[in-house]
Parts: C-alpha cells; sequence; structure tokens
C-alpha cells in the first residue's frame, strides 16, 4: 500500500493556458474520463503490489533486499523523473507524452506480469515508474486546459475522488486477485484498463503545449537521477553488507558526489529542473522535509506490515488487505477536510499534528509480537490514516502558498518529488534496520544457521521446518520489525519538529485554482 498523492504539475499553464481554445463540451468529459482512468492504473497499481509482495516471495524467491527493489524501483524512477514529465509535456505537448506515458506503463505492466524472474521484475517496474512519470503530472495539466474555470473544481474534485477510489480499493483488489489468479494478476489488471484509456485519450483530448515552457534540464535530470539511484542502493545493499564495507561506502561516497555534482549544476544553469530559489523560503523547506519524511517513516512502515500480517501472523493476501483499510479508508474520508483545517488552525498545527499523529500509531505498531491481536493493530492503522490525511495536503498547500503562484506548477512538482524520493530512502532505511537486527537477534539465539539469513530477514520462516529454528526466526523477525517501526516513528517525530518550527508565522492560505485540490 503505496500512497501516491500525485504531482499535479500544471506547469505555467494555470496562468498561460494555451489561448484556452473552446473545447468541445462532449469531448470534456470523455478528456476527463481518461485522465481518470489512467489516474486509478497509478494509484490501483501503487496499493496492490504491495499486497502481493508475500507471493511474489513465495514464487521467484527474490532476496530482501531484491523484494524492497520490486517497490523501490517503481518509486525511485517515478521520483526522479517527476519533473522532467511534466517539462516535457509543456514544451512537446501534453496529449503526445501523456499517451507515451500511459502505454509505456501498460506494456511495463504486461513485463512485470510475463517476469519470471525477480531481476526482470524490478526491470519492468522501473520501466513502470517511467510510465507514471508522464502520466501523473500531465493529467491534471490536461484537465485545466480542457475545462473552463467555472466547471474546474467539479472536474478536479472527480479526479481526486478516483485517485481515492483506487487507493481505497486496492488492497481488496489486490487480495482477491493474488489469491484467486496470483501475483501477476496485480499486473494484468492494468493492461485492459490501459487499452481503453488510450483509446479515449486519442480520440477526446486535444494537444495543448504552454508557450513559455522552459529549457529542459537533461544533465541535472542524469545527476540526480544517477545520485539517487547509488544513495538508494547504498543503503539497500547494507542488507547483505555491513555499513562500513568497500562496497556500501563506494556506493554511498558516490550518491554524495553525484547529489553535490547535481545541487552545483542547478545554482549554475539558468533553467534548472529544480529551482534552489523555492529552499530559501522557510515555509517552502519546513514543508519539503516534512514531506520527505512522511515518504521515510511511512513506506518503509507498510512495506513491513504486509510482510508482518502474510508471514507471521498467517493471513491470506485479501485478509492482509481488509486488515489495512482502516488507514485507507480514513484517508478517504477525512482528505476532503484538509483544506478547512488548514485556514482554521494553519499549516504549522496542522502538519505538526499531523506528523505526531503519524508517530504514535508508528510507535504503537512498534510494540507489535507474534501474536498480537488485530483489534489492538486497528486503532494504530486509524490513527495512521488520521495523520497522513492531514499531512500530505497541508504540507502541499504550505509549500504552494509560500512560492509565486505563477510558480505553483513547478513547486508541486518539487513537493511531491521529495516524498517520491522519501519513500524510497525510507523503504531503503526501513529494510536496512529491519535486516540488521532480524539477522543479530536470530544469531543470538541461534548459532551456526548463517545460511538461514536470507529467510529470516525476509519473514519466511514458514519455510523453515525446525520447530526451534522457526520460532527463533519468527521472534527475529518481529524484533526487526518492531525496530523498523520505531525509527520510522522517531523520523516522523523529527517530522512533527520541523513543522512546528519551521511553520512558525506560515500564512494561513490555500492554493488557488488547480492546485486546490488535493490528490490522496
Amino acid at each position: 500500500m503505496v500512497w501516491d498523492t500525485g504531482p499535479w504539475q500544471a506547469g505555467s499553464a494555470v496562468r498561460k493556458l494555451v489561448a484556452m481554445t473552446e473545447v468541445d463540451p462532449r469531448k470534456r468529459w470523455l478528456t476527463l474520463a481518461a485522465m481518470c482512468f489512467a489516474l486509478f492504473m497509478i494509484m490501483l497499481d501503487n496499493t496492490v503490489v504491495n499486497v502481493a509482495l508475500p507471493a511474489i516471495q513465495r514464487d521467484l524467491n527474490p532476496s530482501p533486499a531484491n523484494l524492497e527493489w520490486t517497490v523501490n524501483a517503481y518509486v525511485l524512477t517515478f521520483a526522479a523523473l517527476i519533473l522532467l514529465g511534466g517539462a516535457l509535456g509543456d514544451r512537446f505537448g501534453r496529449k503526445r507524452c501523456f499517451l507515451f506515458g500511459l502505454i509505456l506503463f501498460t506494456f511495463a505492466s504486461e513485463a512485470c506480469a510475463l517476469a519470471t524472474t525477480d531481476t526482470q521484475l524490478i526491470a519492468a517496474r522501473a520501466v513502470q515508474g517511467a510510465g507514471a512519470a508522464f502520466m501523473s503530472p500531465l493529467s491534471l495539466s490536461i484537465i485545466t486546459v480542457a475545462f473552463p474555470r467555472r466547471q474546474l473544481p467539479t472536474a478536479i474534485g472527480i479526479w481526486a475522488g478516483v485517485s481515492a477510489l483506487g487507493l481505497a480499493i486496492g488492497p481488496l483488489v489486490g487480495g482477491f486477485l493474488v489469491e484467486h489468479q496470483g501475483w501477476s494478476a496485480v499486473f494484468w489488471i492494468n493492461v485492459p484498463i490501459g487499452a481503453l484509456a488510450s483509446s479515449v485519450a486519442w480520440i477526446a483530448v486535444d494537444e495543448s503545449r504552454d508557450p513559455g515552457a522552459r529549457s529542459l534540464d537533461p544533465v541535472g535530470t542524469a545527476l540526480v537521477t544517477a545520485g539517487l539511484f547509488a544513495l538508494t542502493y547504498g543503503v539497500v545493499s547494507t542488507n547483505s553488507h555491513s555499513w562500513t564495507s568497500h562496497s556500501t561506502v563506494l556506493w554511498l561516497g558516490a550518491a554524495g558526489l553525484l547529489l553535490d555534482a547535481f545541487v552545483a549544476w542547478e545554482a549554475w544553469t539558468p533553467n534548472p529542473m529544480l529551482p534552489l530559489s523555492f529552499f530559501r523560503e522557510r515555509a517552502f523547506a519546513a514543508s519539503a522535509a516534512v514531506m520527505s519524511l512522511v515518504g521515510l517513516s511511512l513506506f518503509g512502515s507498510i512495506y513491513f506490515i504486509t510482510l508482518f500480517l502474510q508471514n507471521v501472523q498467517g493471513d491470506s493476501a485479501i485478509e492482509a488487505g481488509v486488515r489495512t483499510l482502516p488507514t485507507t479508508l480514513t484517508i478517504v474520508a477525512l482528505g476532503p477536510f484538509a483544506g478547512r483545517v488548514g485556514l482554521l488552525v494553519g499549516p504549522r498545527l496542522q502538519l505538526g499534528a499531523g506528523m505526531l499523529s503519524i508517530a504514535a500509531a508508528l510507535f504503537g505498531l512498534s510494540r507489535v509480537g507474534i501474536d498480537t491481536g488485530y483489534a489492538v493493530l486497528a486503532p494504530f492503522f486509524v490513527l495512521l490514516g488520521i495523520g497522513v490525511a492531514f499531512t500530505l495536503p497541508g504540507a502541499t498547500s504550505a509549500a504552494l502558498g509560500a512560492v509565486d503562484h505563477a510558480r505553483a506548477g513547478i513547486a508541486s512538482g518539487v513537493v511531491n518529488a521529495t516524498r517520491q524520493v522519501g519513500g524510497a530512502l525510507g523503504i531503503a532505511i526501513m529494510g536496512s534496520v529491519g535486516a540488521t537486527l532480524t539477522a543479530s537477534r536470530f544469531h543470538e539465539q541461534v548459532a551456526g544457521a548463517g545460511q538461514l539469513d536470507p529467510l529470516v530477514v525476509g519473514g519466511r520462516a514458514s519455510l523453515i521446518t525446525d520447530p526451534r529454528l522457526h520460532h527463533a526466526a519468527l521472534d527475529s523477525f518481529v524484533h526487526g520489525v518492531r525496530g523498523a517501526m520505531l525509527t520510522a516513528s522517531l523520523l516522523a517525530l523529527a517530522g512533527a519538529g520541523i513543522a512546528l518550527v519551521g511553520l512558525a508565522g506560515a500564512r494561513r492560505s490555500a492554493p488557488q485554482g488547480a492546485h486546490a485540490a488535493v490528490e490522496v
């Protein structure tokens, strides 16, 4: 269950609507339908894949690190290319680039379903993320151009509602598909949806561009993509190497050099993909930091919740999907009220309280045991949903309120990219913490059984037949889960502190126009 708030990088289309040629009213709603189909596919894919992770474990037998990469490959390419996707659409045609992303995502989904090795699946997931990086930012841009101002709030409300629907039913659909058709079905479902969305978009969507679109930044894109990959790979590699090993130090050192070069390039080039001037505004910098910490704490914790419910407590895929519904349904129910809350109490209190709620929920989940009942877990799932429902839209609104409205499109893309980057790093960091603690605990209880580490670290104790080793493996994995959850809780607590300090004096304002919508 990976949450995607969507970048909605409308670019400068909010102010320059490409002469705003009148769109045939009949085509407007078909255009909206095509955008909703595509968004639904992205949201559904994010949530159903997490439910399928244990089934992928059993079938493809990936290492713990490679299992993380089935999620990270998608999130990382999405984050690294999201700004580029919006910029290419503004410059070369939004319809053209949207269709490219949609077709790429659809064929990558088919490749995921046909994968017979974990390496093939990871590669296809990376391509999926690239396709989503084109689709997600351009869907709102296309809607903004297609609808007149008086109908735009209704269209955006429907668009955001479809996002929430995909988020809510994803765990149920994923659980049903995995249980009755196998894990590949969670990818096959994208193929007919993608084909339908492509057909409707080809017929209904009119081409549009931003005449004032900025030049592209291929050097910046290459540097940040390589730097984020090296950083994530270096952290994930600690599952099998120590933090001080030559391999880990080499990857992390390379990441530092590449990301430093990226910052230096963005400061020098006249057309940066990441305007560093945004971060001189304290409210924007604080909101972006909070957003990244949401990703860090949330994505990794959800990864472990899925494995805990199925691999430790023995839930089926559909049972695990049902049990995580309190989080998604709470987000869907409370998301529409987030803007009103921000106007009443201000972004500082909204984000501070939201991050405290997330921290409290994750701390509660850090106390789980092998036999912890669902009645104990459910309230923390609800509390987690409350925190997410108010934090994500609140951080976006606060960030956009801190910059010139003419640059709201690129600002929203930057904020969303920080969340995606945080998510990738969160899975890597939580996975590293969990793996280290799990292996250490297992070695304390059982000597000379290091060959079982991949099974133990992956939570696959069911494959260990010796009763003593089986119980030690379960106990060790739960110990790792608790440590990962506690780490996530501390990161969320740090986010609350940043919000309370960094947003002091921030205005109680809501973004205007299209950006007032919140996709949860």
